[in-house]
């Protein structure tokens, strides 16, 4: 029996998954939690109990949990990448439409009239005028799932559609329109884009990357789209950009007490994945990603430990052994099956940086011996039996 500890709500669609007979889910409880399910609560201050083996974020981004810290005690961080895509996708072109159209202004002004509204509306609606999408040209920056999905959705806008993205899968590549430019510099983006939409995760080399050189290369009256981490752009130069005009409008799902105050700046309340499809595609991938790290010991869209997956052979008895910083580990794993006389049926072993991985199916029964005598390798961290 595993037990799960819920944090923040969890779409009843992806809680369904962990059924009676093997989980017990608890809220907010950590004391003897297998695992995690977590939207935005901070975990970056919580002790983690010694039983604790993953954490699954049901959505994109992990800046809510100690990643790091978490490789080092050998508890696997999942995310959900590309299950709220289209959501932000399609808050993504209501940013480009509302940096554009002055829609939001216009609602405002509209909701004010008085008297005769209709011919007030006619003498004064050209104060709110604004350019339409098709010809102008959008940078993408970041080709992740949300931003395949916002370049394609430009091509298809009668855009022009430069894309950046240095570390570029070559599963988004193929999911990307053969229309979309693709840049592994991002000045040229800079230089000619009218609208910048920004989809990249928040870490120390991106942190502020939007920052005073980087508005400098931009064209005048630039219009900025960040559905993706407040803390990608830089307050204080934004703000400058944008009382110099060198940006006309910054759109953001990441409001602050400082971007609120800003003229021209369109806080949405972080909205990208507030739907109920998002919800529920994020809760469901997590879910399952957990329940397949626990009940196989397969490791699907991990943050900090390499993806590392074994379809099961019938009649196969299966251990893990993550490691750090091991040396011929696998060499290590072949001598304790070795001595314990068990055959190697299949295996995989993956690195990721300083972690490592492997899955191994064996022909027998594991004992505890096994067991320890694999604990015992030098660089092991964990060793289940499943």
């Amino acid at each position: 029996m595993y037990e799960i500890s819920i944090f923040n709500k969890i779409a009843e669609s992806g809680l369904s998954l962990l059924t009676e007979d093997k989980y017990r889910i608890k809220h907010e409880s950590l004391d003897s939690a297998d695992g995690i399910v977590v939207r935005s609560y901070d975990l970056k201050e919580v002790t983690f109990p010694d039983n604790l083996k993953a954490i699954a974020r049901a959505g994109a981004g992990v800046n809510n949990i100690p990643v790091e810290a978490c490789c080092e005690k050998g508890i696997v961080v999942f995310n959900a990448p590309g299950a709220n895509a289209n959501g932000v996708k399609e808050l993504t072109l209501l940013g480009m439409l509302i940096s554009s159209r002055k829609i939001c202004e216009g609602v405002a002004w509209a909701r004010s009239l008085t008297g005769d509204v209709a011919s007030l509306v006619e003498k004064g609606k050209k104060n709110y005028a604004g350019p339409e999408l098709k010809g102008k040209t959008l940078g993408v920056v970041g080709l992740g799932a949300v931003g395949v999905e916002v370049a394609n959705m430009g091509v298809k806008m009668g855009m022009k559609v430069m894309g950046y993205d240095p570390f570029l899968s070559l599963e988004r590549a193929l999911g990307l329109s053969w229309d979309v430019q693709y840049h592994q510099s991002l000045d040229p983006l800079l230089r000619e884009a009218d609208y910048i939409s920004i989809h990249v995760p928040l870490m120390a080399e991106t942190k502020e990357m939007f920052n005073q050189e980087a508005f400098a290369k931009m064209k005048d009256g630039v219009k900025i789209i960040n559905n993706a981490r407040g803390g990608l752009v830089k307050d204080a130069d934004i703000i400058a950009a944008l009382q110099s005009k060198k940006v006309d409008r910054y759109v953001t799902d990441f409001p602050n007490e400082i971007l609120n105050q800003v003229e021209n700046v369109v806080p949405i309340p972080h909205l990208g994945a507030s739907t109920p499809e998002s919800e529920d595609n994020s809760a469901v991938m997590a879910v399952e990603e957990l329940k397949d790290f626990l009940e196989n010991g397969n490791i699907v869209n991990s943050v900090n430990f390499p993806g590392c997956s074994l379809p099961r052979t019938p009649g196969t008895h299966r251990v893990t052994v993550m490691s750090r910083n091991a040396s011929n580990i696998i060499g290590h794993i072949s001598e304790v099956m070795a001595k314990h006389q068990q055959g190697i049926v299949d295996m995989i072993n993956k690195t990721r940086g300083t972690c490592g991985y492997a899955i191994i199916d064996l022909d027998k029964a594991v004992d505890q011996g096994l067991m320890d005598d694999l604990m015992a390798i030098e660089g092991a961290q964990r060793v289940y039996k499943l």
